[in-house]
């Protein structure tokens, strides 16, 4: 919670924190001033929340340079943006204090392409593989018609990247182990 620089933390159950996101989530950008932190779930603490977006306008630099310092203690951290409502995907991935991959598909092309960093993750690859794509591409193939069913999965994979590199929350179950209490806590003002 320090290297994140979340403050005014109090105990909630992940259920109160799901509402309480939510309620904030539709709220604009006091959307992005609170995230709950998981206990520990199979060795991974989620902290979840809009704040989180690798490709928000406002935090995507934060979440950048956070993911890079966390991945220097931790080894590996990730920041996911999913829109339940089919509203795409995103996925920040840094490992050892570097970021390895930065990737949006959220159907808002030119946005999208700005926040690309690294190179396509092997989930990625084999995707585009049994596509019938190549493994790799770059930005300026994004309108062509052979890359239209590439947006349409790429647009869904966020839970399924953080599933095969760690946890996703929309994975959880009652069987998930956990250790600890969750929190609800006030991220940092936004520059």
């Amino acid at each position: 919670m320090a290297t994140l620089g979340l403050t005014r933390s109090r105990s909630v159950t992940f259920a109160e924190a799901t509402d309480v996101i939510e309620d904030d989530g539709h709220a604009g950008t006091d959307g992005l001033a609170r995230v709950y932190v998981s206990p520990e779930l199979d060795g991974w603490t989620l902290v979840i929340g809009p704040w989180c977006d690798p490709c928000n306008d406002e935090t995507s630099d934060e979440m950048l340079r956070l993911c890079a310092d966390l991945s220097t203690r931790y080894g590996q951290a990730q920041a996911y943006y999913y829109g339940m409502q089919g509203d795409g995907s995103a996925w920040l991935i840094a490992e050892d204090g570097a970021v390895v991959r930065r990737y949006c598909e959220t159907g808002a092309p030119d946005e999208d392409a700005i926040f690309t960093l690294g190179q396509p993750l092997p989930l990625e690859r084999s995707r585009r593989k049994a596509l019938r794509l190549s493994p790799t591409w770059d930005e300026s193939t994004r309108g062509s018609e052979a890359e239209e069913e590439w947006k349409r999965e790429g647009h869904e994979m966020a839970p399924e990247i953080a599933a095969a590199l760690g946890i996703s929350p929309c994975g959880l179950t009652p069987q998930t182990p956990r250790r600890g209490t969750g929190l609800l806590a006030h991220t940092p003002p936004i520059h």
